[in-house]
């Protein structure tokens, strides 16, 4: 494995995780240093299926230091992110350590958020040309949003309401081809 980490320079990955919630995503990670690396990744919904309303789309940086090589084994991350939404008429009684989604059952909110956080992560070599790579990350994320009566109708209810969130920030399992 020496040597064929670090010969690699630039990697395209997707997000399994994402993809299985239908919320396609592209990454691409760059080689600064022998033991840095930069990836941006986004991720991008724009469907409504059934009158559901789950639309979004995010982007993450994220500056990793590896620990062996770039592209190989352990490493630690920091990463910001951002982006908008516009959810709604999605049933459920879901709540998540200081967030609670069961009021998507009867509003939309449509609005942007931004945060940051860290993160660790471990990349298995496969090939010359494939890795495969898993990825925790926790952080802050500030939202704000109008809230409106259904997912596609109505007059706005409320403007400008804020929600900080603080718990998971990035849960990746990720096909990567290097280059």
């Amino acid at each position: 494995m020496s040597g064929l980490a670090s010969a690699q320079k630039v990697g395209l990955k997707t997000n399994l995780v994402h993809d299985g919630f239908l919320s396609p995503d592209l990454g691409i990670e760059i080689g600064l240093a022998p033991k840095w690396t930069l990836d941006v990744s986004g991720q991008v919904n724009f469907w409504t299926v059934n009158k559901h309303k789950w639309k979004h789309w995010l982007v993450q940086p994220e500056a990793r230091y590896w620990f062996c090589e770039r592209f190989a084994g352990h490493f630690l991350a920091v990463h910001a992110l951002g982006g908008e939404f516009n959810f709604g008429n999605i049933s459920n009684n879901f709540k998540f350590l200081n967030s609670d989604f069961s009021p998507l059952s009867d509003y939309r909110y449509q609005g942007w958020g931004a945060g940051a956080g860290v993160g660790y992560g471990y990349a298995w070599v496969m090939n010359e040309h494939w890795n495969f790579e898993a990825e925790i990350g926790i952080g802050w994320i500030y939202t704000q949003f109008d809230k409106y009566p259904c997912d596609n109708c109505g007059t706005k209810m409320e403007s400008g309401l804020t929600h900080n969130y603080f718990g998971l920030t990035k849960a990746a399992l990720s096909f990567v081809y290097m280059f």
